[in-house]
């Protein structure tokens, strides 16, 4: 039988196979609304599933992750916010990126009034945890899929025709965006050399992923890694480039931070019913059926890659400055220029759902119950919502914006227009049930995560604040 599925994976018959469980489920879901079956399309993980890895190029990788060296004021690296004491997130519903001090809920917003140096705003989006990313299943990244295919071997991101050629994965696309952020890790022009070049040149990319290039040749200790990782480079760190820094960090993410074939879900799938509890047995059941779960939340990592509006309560400042006061989040339409699309967000995958919160795009739920009720009643879960539910740093001048929209009548009422689930209803009992099974996707080996940090970094810059 494994020699059986590894011909159908090389042939890619099983997707093939999955888009069209997926197709069926979707036309007899149309066809009977008023009791849908759902086909049972969640799949275990096979190594098969992810880019091929390379040692040398993961231990570069997880310095240059690690290192703040990279960031424009030397204050903050990717590890910040996203974190292997924090589920490779932070905890928060909303990061506070460049100039807040800390780690996860333990991050200072700064003072009020706030200083030269503290925070000017908070980041846009929840930052999502990195769990399986290095998966060829994922076709899109980003809560709106900003990052994605293109459908010709190439890759569709905000940087456009500036985006360097030589990226394999989209992973190793993804992992030099953080740097041109100015909230994230950038900084503003008048404070270092690299906000200061993305001013001069107009271009918050390819001038800042030069200067992020020169910092690191710049420090001795990289040398020998590059040249570990890239032997094809033969020594001249003059070809070393930001494309080679992708793949590292990339690596270092797929390395440290993929789920194990032999997890105990993954056993249940393959035949052994004793690897999970009875009552997530029963919880499974519900997810794939009266829960109608699976019908976005599935394949391999439970998410159909897909953007679904589905009514998660704004918080926060938004992404791209629209709508009221320049705080709404139009979500996919932002990438698509289709109104179509306005609240939609990419499916989440679920491994590992458990202990990757707050959830929703903008953190707006901080207990994985509360988002899955949001789920079985979204509209009277958006028009209800409690501000407490998130988890934000307090600052005086950002609590009196953050939320805003959330507040606005109108606002809330366009995006319950926009909603495209139908209300569930469950016992409590199933809904007990359907917990036990979202605990039950935690991959053991993922629950102690100290062995993915290192001793220290070749910049000698420290770890922590």
């Amino acid at each position: 039988m494994d020699t059986l599925n590894r011909v159908l994976n090389v042939f890619g018959f099983r997707k093939i196979c999955v888009s069209l469980s997926i197709f069926i489920a979707s036309f007899s879901y149309a066809q009977n609304k008023v009791n849908p079956r759902v086909v049972t399309d969640v799949l275990p993980i096979s190594s098969s599933e992810y880019m091929s890895k390379n040692k040398d190029m993961a231990i570069l990788g997880q310095a240059l992750f690690f290192d703040k060296e990279l960031s424009g004021n030397r204050n903050i690296s990717c590890a910040t916010c996203h974190s292997p004491m924090a589920a490779t997130s932070d905890g928060l519903s909303i990061n506070l990126g460049e100039g807040a001090i800390g780690l996860s809920v333990a991050r200072s917003a700064g003072t009020y009034p706030p200083k030269i140096t503290d925070p000017l705003e908070r980041g846009q989006r929840n930052a999502p945890a990195l769990f399986d990313r290095g998966a060829t299943d994922f076709t899109t990244l980003m809560h709106d899929g900003r990052i994605a295919g293109d459908g010709k071997g190439g890759f569709v991101s905000p940087a456009g025709n500036e985006l360097p050629q030589g990226f394999d994965h989209l992973l190793e696309v993804s992992s030099i965006f953080a740097f041109t952020e100015n909230q994230e890790m950038l900084g503003q022009a008048g404070e270092n050399d690299m906000a200061d070049a993305a001013a001069m040149y107009k271009s918050n990319f390819t001038p800042v992923w030069i200067k992020v290039v020169e910092r690191i040749k710049a420090q001795a200790g990289y040398h020998t890694l590059i040249n570990k990782a890239f032997p094809e480079l033969k020594g001249n760190l003059n070809d070393f480039g930001i494309v080679h820094v992708g793949k590292s960090i990339a690596q270092y993410q797929v390395s440290s931070f993929s789920s194990s074939e032999d997890n105990p879900f993954d056993r249940y799938l393959k035949g052994d019913k004793d690897a999970i509890s009875k009552q997530a047995i029963r919880g499974y059941k519900v997810f794939t059926e009266k829960g109608q779960c699976s019908q976005c939340h599935n394949g391999p990592f439970l998410s159909d890659q897909k953007f679904h509006a589905i009514g998660i309560p704004q918080i926060g400042p938004g992404f791209g400055g629209v709508g009221i006061n320049g705080r709404e989040d139009f979500g996919r339409e932002g990438e698509t220029k289709d109104i179509g699309d306005r609240y939609k967000f990419r499916t989440p995958p679920l491994r590992n759902v458990a202990i990757t919160g707050p959830w929703g795009h903008d953190g707006a739920y901080k207990t994985l119950e509360g988002i899955v009720k949001h789920h079985l009643s979204p509209k009277s879960s958006l028009f209800t919502y409690d501000i407490s539910q998130a988890t934000l740093p307090s600052r005086y001048d950002l609590d009196q914006i953050d939320f805003v929209v959330t507040k606005n009548s109108a606002t809330t009422m366009a995006i319950g227009r926009a909603i495209t689930l139908d209300p569930i209803r469950l016992s409590s009992s199933e809904v007990v049930d359907l917990m036990a099974f979202l605990h039950a996707l935690t991959d053991p080996k993922h629950l102690d995560l100290r062995s993915a940090i290192p001793a220290g970094v070749p910049s000698g810059l420290p770890l922590a604040d």
